[in-house]
């Protein structure tokens, strides 16, 4: 009886042959349900308006870091969303006119959301805000 253990001087190594039948064959599928669509250009001539629109002056409204409220460069009252959207109502020169909110960097955030909410009761559609470009 031979009770000594065998030594294994072969390493294991891996066996790609496999690997490389079942890459040929992914890439092989691969071509042959690829579909090549040639895109085509249109060639566009856009019409070019002749009469320009007449431009309306877009109501400016200010607020300051301390709440307060300026349509137009005039002082609202209290600066109640009532007393702003009536403000509105009267500057208001057509239902196209926009409002350029103007708010200091500082003033609360409620300050703005009152604007809002005093143009949507006036109807105010159009509605942009102003800011600075970086130096």
């Amino acid at each position: 009886m031979n009770f000594r253990r065998r030594s294994w001087d072969d390493e294991p190594d891996i066996n790609l042959i496999p690997l490389i039948d079942v890459l040929l064959v992914i890439l092989i599928f691969l071509a042959a349900t690829t579909s090549f669509n040639r895109m085509q250009q249109f060639e566009i001539k856009l019409p070019q308006a002749q009469a320009q629109a007449p431009e309306l002056q877009a109501l400016n409204i200010a607020v300051s870091r301390e709440g307060l409220y300026a349509l137009q460069g005039q002082l609202i009252g209290e600066g109640s969303t009532a007393e702003i959207a009536n403000a509105l109502r009267q500057a208001r020169q057509s239902p196209e006119q926009a409002l350029v909110i103007n708010a200091d960097a500082q003033s609360p955030h409620e300050s703005v959301m009152r604007i809002l909410e005093a143009a949507q009761q006036a109807g105010v559609g159009r509605i942009n805000f102003a800011v600075q470009s970086p130096p």
